[in-house]
C-alpha cells in the first residue's frame, strides 16, 4: 500500500492542508497523527509527490521497530543521503556528525549541539533546491533521532526544508512532547468509504459490502484488505467468525487477515519474509537510504501475488505492503524460527557491532560467555553514543546470558550503574535484588550499586558509610593480587558513567574499568558519603583507612580527598592541580569533569570550569546521564551565585530541583532546595529562604546529613543578616562553627566567616569577631582560595583595632585581582568600611566606599543590603537614587557587559569572558543603551564615566 499510488478519495481538507505546507514560503514542520491504516502513508506520498511537482529534493525515511533501540539509527537512515555534504561544513558541525555516525572515540553532542548540526548540513544541502524530509513511522524511531528530530523541526522557519511526520495514535513516542504542529487524520466518512470500496471492488457481494464497510469503520486499509479475506468464503458465516471479535483491535484484527495469506505461503517464503521482518527490511518508498544495513528480501513473488508484499520501482526491492504486514509476521512464527532467523541475521551483521548484539540476544537461549561479551561490547558502543538505555538492556542480556555467577554478578552490576546513570534508581536496585536473589555475595560492584541507592534516593550516609568502607577494606586486606582478581571480576566495559554530587562531587560507578578501577570507585564513593555527613568521626575514619591503603590510593583521589573534606585543614596545596586540570577538560570523561569542578568550587576557581560545564550539561541531560547533567547544574548554579548571576541562578537551580523530584533523586532535590534557600537569602526573599530552609532541615537532620544542614543554617544566617536581625544571625552562624575557630569538616565554617563576624559586631560581641577574623588569618585561609583571601582581609577590617590596621585591610581586600569576581562580598566589605570612615573621618570620605557599594547590591538584586546601603548614604547627605543614576537600572549581568565594551573588547572577547556567545552580548548591548540614554557603542564610556562623576559628589 505504502509504496503504490492509488486514487485519493476524500480528504479535501487534509490535501488541502498538505499542499499549503508543501508551497509555503518558508520552511515548517508538520505531524499526521491517525490509527494503523488510516491512509497517513498515501498523504505522506501524496505530499512528497506535489514537493517534486513544485523543484523540491525529497528523502524519505521510515522508523522501524526492530531499530527503536539502536541510537541515531533513523537519524543516519534520513540523512545518508546528504553526508557526502559534511565533508564542506566546519570543524565543529563536522565533529557532531564523527561521533554519532563516524565511529570516533569522544562524547556524544548534545540534542542542540547536534540539531545545531543537521540544521547547518540541511542549510548547505538545500542552498540550490528546497528540501522536504518525509519521515513515515515515526512512533518506532529511535528516542536519539526523535529528540533531534523534533528539535530541528521547531527550527525551520526562515529555510527552505521542510519536515513531514506520520505518527500511529495507538503508540506513545518522542513525537508527543515535540511541541510541532500537528494534523489528525480521522477515518474516511461514510460517504467516502463506500465511494472507496466500490471504486477497487466494483463487483463485490452486496452482503460482503456490507459487513466490509461495517467492519472496516472508514478506516482505508481495511476496506481495501478485508474483501480479498472474503474471497471464496460462505457468506452465511456472520462477520465476527470472518475477521474476529468486535472488541478486537482493528489492527490486531487486520494482522488476522494478512496471517491468513502468510500461513499459505510456502515455508521457505515465511522464512525469508521473517527475515526481513525482524531486521527491518521492506521499508518502501526509498526511505531504506542505506544499502547493506538491512537484509534484502529474496525469491519472495508469492508474497507479492498474495498482497503482502510490493516491489520498490526504483530499486526492484521487496518491501512490507504495510507495519501490519511486518507485525502479523513475526507474530506467526514460532519462537525457534525467530531464534534461527535472528541467528542468520546476525551473521549477516557480523561486521555491525551494535546491530549484531540485538540479533545475538535475542537468538541465544542457553549461557553463551561469547555472546555475553559481544553484548557488552555493544553497551560500551552505545554509551559512547549517548544510548544508555540500550546499555543497560544489553548489561541484563549478557548478565543472563553468563556461564558463571561472577560474570553474571558483574554484569547485573554494570547494567544496574547504567540505569543510575540515566537516573532509574528503582531498576537499579531491582538489578541488584536480582544479583542477591540468585545466591550471590555482595561483592565490591554489588556494594556500590546498593550504597549509590541508599545515598542519592534515601540520603543514608550511616549504613552506607560502613559497607562501603568493609568493601575497601576487604580489598586491602586480600593485597594487590586480591584487589586485581576482584577488579577483573567487577570491571566494566561501559563507557559511560554515573556521576553523583556533593556539593558538586561526583562519584563515577560506570566506565571503563582498568584492573584498579573498582577500588577507585569505592575510594570516591566513600569521600561523598563522608562529604554529606560532614562529620568529623565520619570523616577521620575515612582518612584513617585511605592512609592504611598506600599506593592504592590514585593522587587524584587524594586530590578529592584534601578538597572535599576540609579545604582549611587539608586544601594547601591543591588548587595548581585544580587549575592545570581546567586546560584538559575536553580530553576529560563528563563525571572526572563534575569531580574536579567540585574542587574547583571548595577552592574558589570555578569560573575556570563553567564555559565546559555549559557546553556539555544538555547533552549529559539528553542522552540518557540525567545523575552527571543534575550535578552539572549544581556547579553551574553555585558558579552563578558567587559571580552575581542570580537571576540565571534561580533559573538553574529550578531546573535542576525540577530534574530530581521527577527521576526520584531525593538527595539531589533537597540539595537544590538548599542552594535555591542560600540564593533567596541573598536576594532578601526571607520568607522563601525560612520555608526552604525548614523543609531541607526537616529531611537532612534525622539523616545527619551535615553537608545540607550547614547549607540550611548558613541560608538562615544570611536571611537574618538581610532583615537585621543580628542576633538570629548569630546563633544560626555559631550553628556552623564557634568564633574563634573553625569546625573540623564542616565545609561552611570558613564560607562563612563574613556572616558570623557582622553578626557578632552587630550584637556587642566585638572580641568574639575579632578572635574570628584572626583565626582565619592564623588558619591560613587566604593562602587557599581567592575568595577566602578577600573575605579574611575584609573580616580584618572590619574587627581592626586601628584606623590605620583598618585602611591597609581594606585595601588589601579591595586590591584583590579576583576581587570583582565576588561581587557581593566586595559590596558587603565596602559597605562595612564606609560605615566605619563615616564615624571616624566624616560624611564625604565615606561616599566612595558607600556608593560603590550601593550600586553593586541594587546591581544583584539584594534587597535587605540596598536598603541598608541607601540608609547609609543618606546618613552622608547624599540622596540615594542620585547616586547611582542610570547603572542602577542595568542588571550585574549588564554592568559588567557595559564596563567591558567600553573597555575596547568586542563581543567575541566579552562572551569568552562571561561564557556568552556573541550574539547575547549583543543583545545585552542593544538593551542597555536605552538604559544609559545613549545609542551607539561609542558612548558607553562617556556615558559610565558621567555616573562614576555623579558618585564622587
Amino acid at each position: 500500500m505504502k509504496s503504490v499510488t492509488t486514487m485519493m478519495v476524500g480528504r479535501e481538507d487534509e490535501q488541502a492542508e498538505l499542499v499549503a505546507f508543501v508551497k509555503s514560503a518558508t520552511g515548517q514542520a508538520l505531524v499526521l497523527r491517525g490509527e494503523a491504516g488510516v491512509g497517513k502513508s498515501s498523504l505522506l506520498s501524496h505530499a512528497a509527490a506535489l514537493a517534486e511537482q513544485e523543484g523540491h529534493v525529497v528523502i524519505r525515511a521510515a522508523g522501524v521497530e526492530a531499530e527503536s533501540a539502536l541510537p541515531y539509527a533513523g537519524l543516519h537512515q534520513f540523512l545518508h543521503p546528504l553526508l557526502a555534504d559534511v565533508a564542506r561544513l566546519d570543524d565543529g558541525t563536522r565533529a557532531a556528525f564523527d561521533a554519532v555516525f563516524g565511529g570516533v572515540q569522544g562524547d556524544p553532542p548534545s540534542v542542540m549541539t547536534l540539531g545545531i548540526a543537521v540544521l547547518s548540513l540541511l542549510a548547505h544541502s538545500a542552498a540550490q533546491r528546497p528540501l522536504l524530509l518525509v519521515l513515515d513511522d515515526g512512533q518506532w524511531l529511535d528516542d536519539s533521532s526523535a529528540d533531534v528530530s523534533g528539535f530541528v523541526g521547531r527550527r525551520l522557519a526562515g529555510s527552505p526544508v521542510k519536515l513531514l511526520v506520520a505518527v500511529r495514535t495507538d503508540l506513545t513516542s518522542r513525537f508527543d512532547t515535540a511541541a510541532l504542529p500537528e494534523l489528525p487524520i480521522a477515518a474516511l466518512a461514510d460517504e467516502d468509504a463506500a465511494r472507496l470500496l466500490d471504486h477497487r471492488y466494483p463487483d463485490l457481494n452486496r452482503q460482503v459490502r456490507r459487513i466490509v464497510l461495517e467492519q472496516a469503520q472508514g478506516n482505508p486499509l481495511a476496506l481495501l484488505e478485508l474483501p480479498a479475506h472474503f474471497a471464496g468464503r460462505s457468506s452465511d458465516l456472520p462477520a465476527e467468525d470472518l475477521i474476529g471479535q468486535h472488541g478486537v483491535p482493528l489492527p490486531r484484527r487486520l494482522q488476522r487477515v494478512f496471517g491468513t495469506r502468510i500461513a499459505a505461503l510456502e515455508e521457505r517464503v515465511r522464512a525469508e519474509l521473517l527475515m526481513g521482518a525482524l531486521d527491518g527490511a521492506g521499508t518502501p518508498s526509498g526511505a531504506d537510504a542505506l544499502p547493506g544495513t538491512r537484509y534484502g528480501m529474496r525469491d519472495a513473488d508469492a508474497a507479492v501475488a498474495a498482497g503482502l508484499l510490493d516491489v520498490e520501482v526504483a530499486t526492484g526491492d521487496f518491501v512490507f505492503r504495510h507495519p501490519l504486514v511486518r507485525s502479523a509476521v513475526v507474530r506467526m512464527a514460532t519462537p525457534n524460527q525467530r531464534r534461527a532467523a535472528h541467528l542468520a541475521l546476525a551473521q549477516v551483521h557480523r561486521e555491525n557491532l551494535e546491530r549484531r548484539a540485538t540479533h545475538l540476544a535475542a537468538a541465544t537461549v542457553d549461557p553463551d560467555e561469547d555472546v555475553a561479551d559481544i553484548l557488552e561490547a555493544a553497551a560500551e558502543s552505545a554509551t559512547r553514543r549517548g544510548g544508555a538505555l540500550a546499555a543497560m538492556a544489553w548489561l541484563t542480556r549478557a548478565a543472563e546470558l553468563s556461564e558463571n555467577h561472577t560474570d553474571r554478578s558483574r554484569r547485573l552490576a554494570d547494567a544496574a550503574f547504567v540505569a543510575g546513570h540515566a537516573a532509574r534508581l528503582g531498576q537499579a536496585h531491582r538489578l541488584v535484588q536480582a544479583d542477591l536473589a540468585s545466591g550471590s555475595t555482595q561483592s565490591p560492584a554489588s556494594v556500590l550499586a546498593s550504597a549509590y541507592q541508599a545515598l542519592y534516593q534515601d540520603g543514608d550516609v550511616r549504613s552506607t558509610h560502613r559497607q562501603v568502607s568493609a568493601a575497601i577494606e576487604k580489598l586491602r586486606d586480600g593485597g594487590p593480587a586480591a584487589v586485581s582478581t576482584v577488579r577483573g571480576a567487577t570491571a566494566s566495559t561501559v563507557g559511560g558513567a554515573t556521576a553523583s554530587t556533593v556539593g558538586g562531587a561526583t562519584v563515577s560507578t560506570v566506565g571503563g574499568a582498568e584492573p584498579e578501577e573498582v577500588l577507585t570507585r569505592l575510594v570516591i564513593l566513600l569521600l561523598a558519603i563522608s562529604q554529606y555527613s560532614g562529620d568529623r568521626t565520619a570523616w577521620e575514619s575515612t582518612h584513617e583507612l585511605l592512609a592504611s591503603m598506600g599506593c592504592l590510593v590514585t593522587e587524584r583521589s587524594r586530590l578529592y580527598s584534601g578538597t572535599w573534606s576540609d579545604v582549611t585543614r587539608h586544601g594547601a596545596g591543591w588548587a595548581g592541580p585544580v587549575r592545570q586540570a581546567a586546560a584538559n577538560l575536553p580530553d576529560l570523561e563528563p563525571w572526572d569533569v563534575t569531580r574536579l569542578g567540585a574542587s574547583a568550587y571548595h577552592l574558589d576557581i570555578l569560573s575556570q570550569y563553567r564555559p565546559h560545564l555549559q557546553r556539555i550539561v544538555d547533552r549529559e541531560l539528553e542522552t540518557g546521564a540525567v545523575a552527571t547533567g543534575m550535578v552539572m547544574l549544581h556547579l553551574i548554579m553555585l558558579d552563578q551565585m558567587a559571580i552575581g548571576e542570580w537571576a540565571e541562578a534561580e533559573d538553574t537551580g529550578q531546573r535542576g530541583l525540577d530534574l530530581a523530584a521527577e527521576h526520584g533523586h531525593n538527595l539531589f532535590a533537597v540539595q537544590s532546595r538548599a542552594y535555591l534557600a542560600q540564593l533567596a537569602a541573598l536576594r532578601g526573599q526571607v520568607g522563601r529562604a525560612r520555608d526552604l530552609q525548614a523543609e531541607v532541615d526537616a529531611w537532612a537532620r534525622p539523616r545527619g546529613l551535615g553537608f545540607l544542614t550547614q547549607v540550611a543554617d548558613s541560608a538562615g544566617a544570611t536571611a537574618a543578616l538581610s532583615s537585621g536581625d543580628y542576633e538570629a544571625a548569630y546563633l544560626y552562624a555559631i550553628g556552623i562553627t564557634q568564633p574563634g575557630t573553625f569546625r573540623p569538616y564542616a565545609y561552611q565554617a570558613s564560607r562563612t566567616l563574613l556572616d558570623l563576624v557582622e553578626a557578632a559586631q552587630h550584637t556587642g560581641r566585638v572580641e568574639q569577631a575579632r578572635a574570628h577574623a584572626v583565626a582565619a588569618r592564623d588558619a591560613g585561609l587566604p593562602l587557599l582560595s581567592p575568595r577566602l583571601e578577600l573575605i579574611t582581609y575584609g573580616a580584618l577590617a572590619m574587627t581592626a583595632e586601628s584606623e590605620r590596621e583598618a585602611a591597609e585591610m581594606f585595601t588589601q581586600a579591595e586590591s584583590h585581582p579576583d576581587a570583582a569576581r565576588f561581587p557581593f562580598e566586595l559590596a558587603r566589605i565596602r559597605l562595612a568600611h564606609g560605615i566605619r570612615v563615616r564615624h571616624v573621618q566624616g560624611r564625604a570620605t565615606a561616599r566612595q566606599y558607600l556608593v560603590p557599594a550601593a550600586e553593586a547590591f541594587e546591581r544583584l538584586g539584594a534587597a535587605g543590603w540596598t536598603d541598608r546601603a541607601r540608609a547609609e548614604l543618606r546618613a552622608t547627605g547624599t540622596p540615594a537614587r542620585a547616586s547611582t543614576l542610570n547603572l542602577a537600572s542595568l542588571t550585574w549581568q549588564e554592568r559588567r557587559i557595559a564596563d567591558l565594551a567600553a573597555g575596547g573588547l568586542t563581543n567575541k572577547e566579552i562572551g569568552e569572558r562571561m561564557h556568552l556567545s556573541p550574539r547575547t552580548v549583543s543583545s545585552h548591548l542593544y538593551r542597555i543603551f536605552p538604559k544609559l540614554g545613549i545609542t551607539a557603542r561609542a558612548a558607553l564610556r562617556d556615558a559610565l564615566s558621567r555616573t562614576e562623576e555623579v558618585s564622587q559628589v
